[in-house]
């Protein structure tokens, strides 16, 4: 037989010269990311002309592809890290773990299951430890899944408490939410096969929080029309305002009406390091099961969600499958497969960028982090209040503040003002300068900052918001 030199391989000199240049533009974007322009545009038309093709079939040269790759696949690519980029969550990452990926993804370690890697499952059980004790969570009986973010631990908690609280009949089940919940609780409840008529939004109060007194009615209703509420979401920091719902309260509910408690905390759980976030989610121990999103405020890059509970059990209980193939490596009790904890079977070495940022930075200076970004926003809202030009919307909650542009020179109406501010953002963000998107509150369409960037500083802020005056300055409205 002829020798096999498809290998798909490159020489050993070869290997550590592409790994040097990929190193040292990795090191170059974080060493000059500050000075770029954070937002990319570009039309579908302009992308097709740069990449479409066809699959080649022969060779090119490595370095010619990643030299390509680095000149026009990055900088085609908004720079969600960029002290600048305020809009949606932004993803502030780090370098430890970003060479923790490398580390994983180099090494193409199996993280599903013990018999494949003993050390990647013990870290997995190990960080998940930590983040236990963090939320208050029971260690021993207590457990967890990485997942690739808020969305898939979202569905991995829903799909558990359906099966705990309804067994393989939910057709009469009612789940409850509030009008500020992240869509991807939305998502996965459609996916699971609810109907429309299952599904209750419960609309917040005038501070975006849960009502409470409209949850109880509801509940009380449903029960009354013969139906069973089962599992109950909650928020531990929307995406639009930071608000966190009412959790001692919900919790006292979910207890005494036999409810499944869940919180959406994959943006604001991780607040719990600093001591004023600490307060605003008390009672997040008390949920039946906690999503946390370290790719967002834990500084970790994409992509890594967190499930926690206070079971292990239920987890195990909802997933484990045991087909032939997998007898062998089922190991005893104490040897945890993650496959059985979740929906993948495949799964990528995610705990290992977290063990190694926490174990190189220590937690106090996460601490510090996380407590910047939430002084940072609310000197942002003071100086907001006191300028002529711009009114708060929503006060500065877990580093998020929302305003409007609303000079006091004008008199304005609620569609004058609602033109005006969008304009500003599509402005903005026409410029590349900064990421400044808007979001709709009370009906009003709002200016929003998400500041969970620990290299953002209050000049990047006031600059921002030059530029904003000088754009607002050439609309119609104020001219």
């Amino acid at each position: 037989m002829k020798k096999n030199t498809a290998t798909l391989q490159l020489s050993k000199e070869e290997m550590r010269a592409y790994g040097y240049q990929v190193v040292d533009a990795v090191v170059e974007h974080f060493e000059t990311q500050n000075e770029k322009l954070p937002v990319a545009k570009a039309s579908r038309a302009e992308m097709d002309h740069l990449f479409l093709e066809e699959a080649p079939e022969n060779a090119t040269d490595a370095k010619q592809v990643l030299d390509f790759v680095l000149k026009e696949v990055v900088t085609q690519s908004t720079i969600v890290s960029h002290p600048k980029a305020f809009s949606f969550v932004p993803g502030p990452s780090n370098y430890i773990s970003a060479m923790a990926d490398t580390l994983a993804t180099g090494f193409n370690i199996f993280s599903g299951g013990w018999a494949a890697s003993p050390a990647a499952a013990e870290l997995e059980v190990v960080t998940l430890n930590w983040l236990l004790k963090i939320f208050g969570f029971p260690v021993k009986k207590g457990g967890g899944i990485f997942t690739s973010g808020g969305s898939l631990a979202n569905l991995t908690a829903i799909v558990t408490a359906r099966r705990i609280k309804c067994g393989d009949d939910f057709s009469n089940a009612a789940i409850y939410l509030s009008d500020q919940a992240h869509s991807s609780n939305i998502k996965a409840i459609r996916i699971l096969g609810f109907r429309k008529e299952q599904i209750r939004i419960i609309p917040t109060n005038t501070e975006f929080k849960f009502s409470i007194n409209k949850l109880k009615n509801a509940i009380a209703k449903d029960r009354l029309e013969g139906l069973k509420p089962f599992c109950l979401i909650a928020t531990a920091g929307t995406t639009n305002t930071g608000t966190v719902d009412p959790l001692t309260e919900i919790a006292a509910i979910c207890k005494k009406e036999n409810i499944w408690f869940h919180i959406d905390g994959a943006y604001g759980g991780a607040a719990i390091l600093s001591k004023d976030g600490k307060k605003m989610l008390k009672g997040i121990e008390k949920a039946d099961s906690l999503t946390v999103d370290p790719h967002k405020w834990f500084y970790q890059p994409y992509e890594m969600g967190c499930l926690l509970v206070r079971n292990i059990a239920h987890l195990k209980g909802t997933f484990t499958e045991t087909p032939e193939y997998l007898k062998d490596v089922e190991g005893n009790k104490s040897e945890i497969n993650f496959y059985d904890h979740g929906i993948q079977l495949t799964r990528r070495f995610r705990a290992l960028k977290f063990y190694m940022s926490i174990k190189t930075f220590g937690l106090k200076e996460f601490r510090e982090a996380i407590t910047y970004n939430i002084k940072l926003a609310e000197e942002v809202e003071d100086c907001l209040r006191t300028s002529p030009y711009w009114e708060v919307i929503s006060p500065a909650t877990l580093a998020v503040v929302n305003f409007r542009y609303n000079p006091i020179s004008h008199k304005l109406n609620e569609k004058q003002l609602d033109e005006l501010n969008q304009y500003i953002s599509e402005k903005v963000v026409a410029t590349q300068e900064a990421l400044l998107v808007t979001t709709i509150l009370h009906g009003q369409t709002v200016l929003r900052m998400c500041l969970i960037n620990p290299r953002t500083t209050m000049d990047d802020i006031k600059e921002t918001f030059k530029l904003c005056n000088e754009i607002a300055k050439t609309h119609k409205l104020i001219q």
